[in-house]
């Protein structure tokens, strides 16, 4: 009997040494992520968590919502002061930011790459996620875009889906004009203070606002930034641009018929669908291409990832989202059809799982459109200055649509770019 009790002495002293307690224990078994919004990514990571539960029973994820902008400034005051007290496990990171801090905070994430197979999911979002070779974070949703067209108001003004099939931002102007002549409608709407247009457009072009480094600005000869600031401004002087200046006037002005079309990412079905008046007026094409050489129909807008941050429990972490939104149909499939959501996991295109017609766009199959364009989408290096270099270029556009030289304004663009990035 007193042997019993001294290996029960000995294993409580060795289960308090240097503060291991079981309570320790319990608590490196529950995974925390940080997350934004509910409806869409809090929602894939309880079924990711259902799911894993179905094999791991005594697994537990502790989900954080907070918004995106509240997570970017804690990871950003942890990551730089060195300290990780706090931190969760998993952080949900947009792509075009993800740069920024792989490459300010090299040892703050957990390499990834044993936890899934990286050649499962498309090359841009791969690129997006990865720094000198090494995955850091699983691919998520997808920003692929789409064009999404009201087919009643094209038929008004004698045009077809095959008229907007495949076309260039040249000739969907005179699209948009020959609707704008016939119905009063205009062609698209955007906010002045958010150049997420823009972006995609070069985007098709395998263009962004860096070289292929990541960090020096690409202004001055950039030939698919100078396009789409050509190709808008001649869109917004013909008059058919509808200026908004919130979300809430973004969606007012697709659901009530303002304008014909919505060049955006797939993620905007819900908000589109949501005027169930307008059921089977709309269908969804491939986005436009610039007149430029290798430009393609197919771009991307938006679109994050999960990282694991390299503190205590970074193995349970990367086995959870390495199992789930690393390689499992069954989630995929369940966010797609319950949230609308879609991820760039590339064997689900081998499946039915696309295959499901909407009544809303006309029996049109979006999912396997959108799937298929995903894969088309250039690889490009967002580098880690967007917001940064963009919030100079909401600048710019504002000088160009007031009748400035382009040139002129792109040469102080880049060295006002290159002063306040070094």
């Amino acid at each position: 009997m007193k042997k019993v009790v001294k290996l029960f002495a000995l294993f409580a002293l060795l289960m308090n040494v240097g503060g291991f307690t079981a309570q320790k224990v319990n608590a490196q078994e529950e995974v925390t992520v940080w997350a934004w919004d509910p409806a869409f990514n809090i929602r894939a990571l309880e079924v990711a968590r259902d799911i894993y539960l179905e094999e791991n029973p005594d697994f537990n994820l502790n989900i954080v919502e907070s918004a995106q902008d509240d997570i970017v400034s804690k990871l950003n005051t942890s990551l730089s002061s060195g300290v990780t007290v706090g931190l969760p496990n998993i952080v949900l990171i947009e792509d075009y930011r993800a740069q920024s801090f792989l490459q300010s905070y090299p040892d703050a994430f957990f390499p990834l790459t044993d936890f899934f197979n990286v050649e499962d999911f498309a090359e841009y979002k791969v690129t997006a996620t990865s720094l000198d070779g090494v995955s850091y974070g699983v691919p998520f949703d997808t920003g692929v875009t789409g064009l999404y067209v009201r087919v009643d108001l094209l038929e008004e003004a004698g045009l077809t889906l095959e008229d907007v099939t495949n076309i260039s931002w040249t000739e969907l102007q005179e699209v948009g004009q020959a609707i704008y002549d016939a119905t009063g409608v205009k062609l698209l709407s955007m906010d002045l203070n958010d150049l997420g247009l823009l972006r995609a457009m070069i985007n098709a072009s395998g263009s962004w606002y860096t070289e292929d480094d990541g960090v020096t600005p690409n202004i001055t000869n950039n030939d698919a930034l100078k396009e789409a600031f050509a190709t808008f401004k001649s869109m917004y002087e013909a008059d058919l641009v509808n200026v908004h200046n919130d979300w809430a006037q973004m969606l007012q002005a697709f659901n009530t018929g303002v304008v014909a079309t919505v060049p955006q990412g797939n993620w905007i079905t819900p908000s589109i669908t949501a005027a169930e008046d307008q059921s089977g007026q709309w269908a969804v094409v491939p986005w436009p291409h610039q007149d430029i050489e290798g430009s393609v129909n197919a771009s991307n807008l938006g679109g994050s990832s999960f990282y694991v941050l390299n503190v205590d429990g970074k193995e349970a972490a990367a086995e959870f989202i390495g199992a789930t939104v690393g390689g499992n149909e069954e989630f995929y499939r369940t966010i797609m059809t319950e949230i609308g959501a879609l991820g760039t996991y590339l064997p689900l295109l081998e499946t039915d799982a696309y295959d499901i017609e909407s009544e809303f766009f006309g029996g049109q199959t979006i999912y396997a459109d959108f799937a298929e364009w995903a894969g088309q989408i250039p690889s490009t290096n967002y580098g880690s200055h967007t917001y940064a270099i963009e919030d100079i270029m909401k600048n710019a556009l504002q000088q160009y649509l007031s009748g400035g030289d382009i040139d002129e304004i792109f040469e102080q663009a880049q060295q006002q770019a290159e002063n306040q990035l070094q």
